[in-house]
């Protein structure tokens, strides 16, 4: 029987490369994603690896919504055993006195709340199961101080702890709770925030030892490392995907 995953923010970067990838271990995927159009391709680029995939629109920093797509995972495909919780935003990259204070609303409850609200919701399922694994996406901003990124750097920080105390409430009764902390990726929600800040990307790349950014697919590959069995004694991690950028700090 197939293994069954949730990726949130699967409809573009990261969470749609994942997808893809860990579709090819045999793996059924509920797709999670605000974008809608995003989501049926990611679907349609999952079933093509022959295996089971449908798609559920959500707001991840509305509770209810969250809940709803755990709930729709369940009754399609009976359980979850993996879940990348990917979801994200960047915000406007302006320093933080700068920011509208609605910015931090918005970065906080979809990168912080639609997290916490996904473990919650995803992780009652994984237990009255006997465990599970759940991958939460961090980033180097969550390991380093960064300038132009105040309050997306204190969600991030957000999921380490998340990550970190989940595993010291629940590692006992079969969960595993990792974190991934990319470095700058050619993602479609970097592109975009460097297209409106082309200085950062200047700054970024030459900031990084390998000399470029990293790929979705090179991020894949370690999230369904985290997610499957081979990593089964890997737990609470923060694993650093960033060609030795932070390594340098």
């Amino acid at each position: 029987m197939n293994k069954v995953a949730i990726i949130t923010g699967a409809g573009s970067g990261l969470g749609q490369s994942t997808a893809i990838r860990l579709a090819k271990e045999g793996v059924n995927i509920a797709v999670v994603d605000v974008n809608e159009q995003g989501g049926q391709e990611t679907v349609n680029l999952v079933k093509e690896q022959g295996v089971d995939s449908f798609f559920v629109k959500a707001d991840v920093s509305k509770k209810e919504e969250v809940k709803n797509y755990v709930d729709k995972t369940v009754e399609q495909f009976g359980t979850i055993d993996y879940f990348f919780n990917n979801a994200g935003i960047s915000g406007s990259g302006k320093f933080f006195l700068d920011t509208e204070v609605e910015e931090i609303d918005t970065i906080v409850g979809i990168n912080l709340l639609g997290a916490l609200y996904g473990v919650r919701y995803v992780a009652d399922v994984m237990l009255k199961n006997g465990g599970g694994s759940i991958v939460n996406t961090a980033s180097s901003a969550g390991v380093i101080g960064q300038d132009s990124v105040v309050t997306y750097s204190a969600t991030k920080h957000g999921i380490v702890g998340i990550t970190k105390s989940m595993v010291a409430e629940y590692a006992k009764d079969g969960l595993r709770v990792n974190a991934i902390a990319p470095g700058p990726t050619e993602t479609p929600m970097v592109k975009e925030f460097y297209k409106a800040n082309p200085e950062m990307k200047a700054n970024a790349t030459g900031g990084i030892p390998q000399k470029r950014l990293g790929t979705p697919e090179e991020v894949a590959e370690l999230v369904t490392f985290l997610l499957t069995s081979k990593a089964q004694y890997i737990n609470g991690e923060v694993i650093r995907i960033d060609g030795g950028f932070t390594n340098t700090k």
